[in-house]
């Protein structure tokens, strides 16, 4: 079983939202994922790194860390924050629910993140931070020669 391993750390700065998701794509490129795949990755990083900028931190520059794992056809996306934590992980994972109603969040950040990988966990405590630990098997459909 092939595996390989990526780490990256970065400040909590939403300009960076976009380097991380394009990171973790240039990553998932050895599995030589569909464009679909590519976007569901993207997409659910780009939600988790912005849950780390606004709730985590919110806002106060910190840093972010995403540890990425292949194994096998599967891509693994960890991505931790050390910010304020969340109180009701059950509640903050209900579509619709957010803790920052003024700035117009959606509170879909979960839902989508569920959405476009096959495994969703959120680990948090507060004051110490939060993971969100995401899994995707990539070429489901297709038939593989190894």
């Amino acid at each position: 079983m092939e595996s390989n391993h990526m780490k990256l750390i970065f400040d909590s700065v939403s300009a960076n939202e976009g380097f991380a998701r394009v990171a973790v794509a240039a990553f998932m490129t050895q599995l030589n994922p569909t464009v679909e795949e590519v976007a569901d990755v993207k997409t659910a990083v780009s939600e988790a790194v912005t849950n780390c900028i606004i709730h985590g931190y919110g806002g106060k520059v910190s840093s972010i860390e995403i540890r990425c794992e292949i194994s096998g056809r599967e891509l693994i996306v960890d991505v931790c924050d050390s910010g304020v934590g969340i109180e009701d992980v059950r509640a903050a994972m209900e579509p619709l629910f957010t803790t920052k109603p003024e700035l117009e969040r959606s509170g879909m950040g979960f839902a989508f993140m569920e959405a476009f990988m096959d495994e969703l966990q959120v680990t948090s405590e507060p004051n110490q931070g939060t993971t969100v630990h995401m899994k995707k098997k990539i070429g489901a459909g297709m038939q593989w020669e190894d």
